[in-house]
């Protein structure tokens, strides 16, 4: 290998980032593992999730929200640390950003996070309906990490972060080009907000 200039990528270190609270109130799977993209359904269904990024100052933490009918990366936060407040933050900036109708679907892991007196009030308050997959079914919330598979091969995992603040500039400049101009097969090969626009213009014509 270095005689032809190669060299090997290493596994890079693993954080878990959910930790079930065996007390939490229990909540319906309102998803089922329906992940269709449906331009009829959009800021009606999101889902979310927690990853993490190893940078040389300690790790920096990503949660997300994302529209499941056009794949948009609809509310994030990032943060050095896994508290409620994390997650509070992405989903505050969802609502702030779309303006959803009441009962808008958030589907997550059953994180101690997620299940939360916390962001259960915070969810109420924004009329946002919490549903949740099933213990260690990966599957339950297979878009969002399909998201994470995104953005550490694309991104994170292909190289190093001294500092927190480049990461954390890299992930919000990664998530404006997958919104805008990374195509998704499962949206007849259109960015997310392609899609969207396109629905949008299809409505205006009805119109």
């Amino acid at each position: 290998m270095r005689q032809c200039g190669l060299q090997g990528r290493a596994a890079k270190r693993w954080k878990k980032t959910t930790i079930p609270n065996p007390a939490a109130a229990a909540r319906a799977d309102r998803i089922r593992r329906d992940f269709t993209a449906d331009a009829s359904r959009i800021n009606t269904r999101w889902c979310g999730d927690i990853t993490y990024i190893a940078t040389w100052e300690g790790w920096l933490y990503l949660a997300t929200v994302i529209d499941i009918a056009s794949r948009r990366v609809v509310g994030y936060a990032l943060a050095d640390h896994l508290r409620t407040e994390l997650i509070a933050g992405a989903l505050s900036n969802a609502v702030a950003a779309r303006d959803p109708g009441p009962g808008v679907i958030f589907h997550s892991d059953r994180g101690c996070q997620y299940t939360s007196a916390a962001y259960a009030a915070l969810a109420e308050d924004n009329q946002v309906t919490l549903s949740v997959g099933r213990p260690g079914q990966c599957w339950d919330n297979a878009l969002a990490e399909s998201f994470f598979s995104s953005l550490k091969g694309e991104l994170t995992d292909t190289r190093a972060w001294p500092a927190r603040a480049r990461a954390r500039q890299a992930v919000v400049e990664y998530i404006a080009w997958y919104n805008g101009t990374r195509l998704h097969s499962a949206l007849g090969y259109q960015s997310p907000a392609d899609y969207e626009n396109t629905q949008h213009e299809n409505v205006r014509r009805v119109a």
